[in-house]
C-alpha cells in the first residue's frame, strides 16, 4: 500500500496564472513568477547586483570572497559552484557522454551540445539590445556586451592588467605562474589552456571537422574556418582605432598597431637591434647565426626570408601568372611585369592581370 503511494504521481496545486505552470508547493510558485514580474529582492551588499533567488546571490558573493569549497580530489582546484566541479571533473575522466546526431561530435556537457547544435541549423536566440548582433549561445552575448561598456573589473594582482571576464584572468596569470595542467595523453605536451591541448590533439587525429561550405577547405579549429571565410565573403571587421585600416583577423590588427608605436620591445642580444615585432628580431637573427632555414626542395638552394624562397621556385616553373594588359606578354614575377610596361608608356595606369 505504501508503495502504491509513493509511485502515485504527486499533485501540482499552486498553478501560474500567467504561463500555466503548476508546482507542489507555494514558494515554488512565487519563485517562478518572478521570471514574469523580474522582481530581484536579493542584492549583494557589497556591489549592488540583484537576484532572484537567495542562492544565486550566495553564489554570486564568492565572487567577492574568493570561497571556492567544492574542491577536485584528483587536482585540487577549487569550485565556487558544485555544478563548476562537476564540469570540471570531466577533463580527468574524458567521459563525452552527449553526442550531436548530425556530425557525430561528442562533448562533456548537454549545453555545449545545445550550443553546437545550433551551429548545424544556424540558430542564434541570444540578440545583443545594443547593436542587434546575434549569437548561439547566451555566454557569447554576455562576452560580447563588454564591447560596448569597455569595462574590466578583473585585474591581475601581480602585474595590474585588466580583463572584461575572470576567466581571462585565471589564464593570463598563468603567465606568471608557468602552470600547465592540461596535458595530451599521446606525446605529453603539457598546456596552460584546455582549448590549446584540444586543438593540439588534431596533430594526432588529422581530424579537420570545420568545412568551408564554399570552396571545401576543411580546419582543424573553428576560428580557422571563420578567419578562412572572410577571405569570401570581404568582411574585414576589425579597425584601427588609429588610421581606420580594416583587417579580416585580430592578430592582423594588433601586429598592424605596432606601426603607430614607436615601442619595440624585442632587442637583439648580439648586436643591441630593437624591433617592435619579434618575428622581425627572429629573422634578423639570421644575420649574425647565418641560419637559412628556407631550402628549395628541387635545387638545395636555401634562403632566409620564406617569400625569398618563394619568388626563387619560379625558377623552376614555366608557368608565367603576371600579364602584360597591352601587348599579352608574359612574367612569372609582378616586378618584372611592372618593369615591362614602361616599355608601353609611363604616363598611363599600369593594370595587372593576375591568372590563375
Amino acid at each position: 500500500m505504501e508503495q502504491q503511494l509513493e509511485d502515485r504521481p504527486k499533485e501540482k496545486p499552486f498553478v501560474c496564472d500567467i504561463c500555466g505552470k503548476a508546482f507542489q508547493r507555494k514558494v515554488q510558485l512565487t519563485i517562478h513568477e518572478r521570471v514574469h514580474t523580474g522582481e530581484k529582492p536579493f542584492a549583494c551588499d557589497l556591489c549592488g547586483k540583484a537576484f532572484s533567488h537567495k542562492h544565486t546571490l550566495t553564489y554570486h558573493q564568492r565572487v567577492h570572497t574568493g570561497e571556492k569549497p567544492f574542491v577536485c580530489n584528483d587536482c585540487g582546484k577549487g569550485f565556487s559552484h558544485k555544478k563548476n566541479l562537476s564540469t570540471h571533473q570531466h577533463v580527468h575522466t574524458g567521459e563525452k557522454p552527449f553526442v550531436c546526431d548530425i556530425c557525430g561530435r561528442a562533448f562533456s556537457h548537454k549545453h555545449t551540445l545545445t550550443g553546437h547544435q545550433r551551429a548545424h541549423i544556424g540558430e542564434k536566440p541570444f540578440v545583443c539590445d545594443v547593436c542587434g548582433k546575434a549569437f548561439s549561445r547566451k555566454k557569447t552575448l554576455t562576452s560580447h556586451k563588454d564591447v560596448h561598456t569597455g569595462e574590466k573589473p578583473f585585474v591581475c594582482d601581480i602585474c595590474g592588467k585588466a580583463f572584461k571576464r575572470k576567466g581571462q584572468r585565471t589564464i593570463h596569470q598563468y603567465v606568471h605562474t608557468g602552470e600547465k595542467s592540461f596535458v595530451c595523453d599521446i606525446c605529453g605536451k603539457a598546456f596552460t589552456h584546455k582549448h590549446h591541448l584540444t586543438n593540439h590533439q588534431g596533430v594526432h587525429t588529422g581530424e579537420r571537422p570545420f568545412v568551408c561550405d564554399i570552396c571545401g577547405n576543411s580546419y582543424k579549429q573553428k576560428a580557422d574556418l571563420k578567419n578562412h571565410q572572410r577571405f569570401h565573403t570581404g568582411e574585414r571587421p576589425f579597425v584601427c582605432y588609429v588610421c581606420g585600416k580594416n583587417f579580416s583577423n585580430k592578430p592582423n590588427l594588433i601586429a598592424h598597431q605596432l606601426v603607430h608605436s614607436e615601442v619595440k620591445r624585442f632587442a637583439c642580444n648580439i648586436c643591441g637591434k630593437a624591433f617592435k615585432r619579434k618575428g622581425h628580431l627572429t629573422i634578423h637573427q639570421r644575420v649574425h647565426t647565418g641560419e637559412k632555414p628556407f631550402v628549395c626542395d628541387l635545387c638545395g638552394k636555401a634562403f632566409l626570408h620564406k617569400n625569398n624562397l618563394t619568388t626563387h621556385q619560379l625558377v623552376h616553373t614555366e608557368i608565367k601568372r603576371f600579364v602584360c594588359n597591352t601587348c599579352g606578354k608574359a612574367f612569372k614575377r609582378k616586378g618584372q611585369l611592372t618593369v615591362h610596361q614602361r616599355v608601353h608608356t609611363a604616363a598611363k595606369p599600369l593594370f595587372v592581370t593576375f591568372v590563375g
